[in-house]
Parts: structure tokens; C-alpha cells; sequence
């Protein structure tokens, strides 16, 4: 099961904080990450984060975001700074263990100009 917060409506330029716990029978310390969803688009990647901590970022966030994740492994964070409109969305949490994909309920970002 996978729980997410920290979603909100933010001015632009402005930051936000999402997280994400993960509970239930997990094995090891899963792939983590977050993609969203605007209105009348398809769900997209946005970045995700590997046991070992490597990350990967869509184009259109590097340098403006930032997962991480505790030590347990099994929280995972998305820092959002300098938030554009385009930004806005359903933010899903996504978990991937023991090859069986899980998705959060979504958080909604809203972004205004």
C-alpha cells in the first residue's frame, strides 16, 4: 500500500514537498519514483530513485526536483522547487517490488501563474 501527501496549490516560483510511505510485504528496498497526470494527458514519468540511490529525472523537472528517500527505505520524497504551471497535476506514487507495480492514490499540485 502506498500513501501520498503533500500536495496543494502553490504559486509559481513557489515549492512543494510530496511523500510517499509504502507499507504492507515488501521485499528489499524497492524503485521508488513519481509521475503525474494533468487533464486530458497521459500519465507521465516525472522521477524515480534505485535501492542504491541512483535517480533519474524527466527533462522537464531536472534541476527544479528531487527525490529521496529514508533510511528504511521505504519513504520516498519529491522536493518541487521554482514550480511552474505546467507543473500542475495528480502526482502518483509508484512502487516497483518483487517485479509487481504498485501505484498511491494521487495528490493534486495545482501551480498558479
Amino acid at each position: 500500500q502506498l500513501q501520498a501527501s503533500g500536495g496543494g496549490l502553490v504559486q509559481a516560483g513557489g515549492s512543494l514537498r510530496l511523500s510517499c510511505a509504502a507499507s504492507g510485504s515488501i521485499f528489499g528496498i524497492p524503485v521508488m519514483g513519481w509521475h503525474r497526470q494533468a487533464p486530458g494527458k497521459q500519465r507521465e514519468f516525472v522521477a524515480r530513485i534505485f535501492s542504491g540511490g541512483t535517480t533519474n529525472y524527466a527533462d522537464s523537472v531536472k534541476g527544479r526536483f528531487t527525490i529521496s528517500r529514508d533510511n528504511d527505505g521505504n519513504t520516498v520524497y519529491l522536493q518541487m522547487n521554482s514550480l511552474k504551471p505546467e507543473d500542475t497535476s495528480v502526482y502518483y506514487c509508484n512502487m516497483v517490488n518483487k517485479g509487481l507495480s504498485y501505484w498511491g492514490q494521487g495528490t493534486q499540485v495545482t501551480v498558479s501563474s
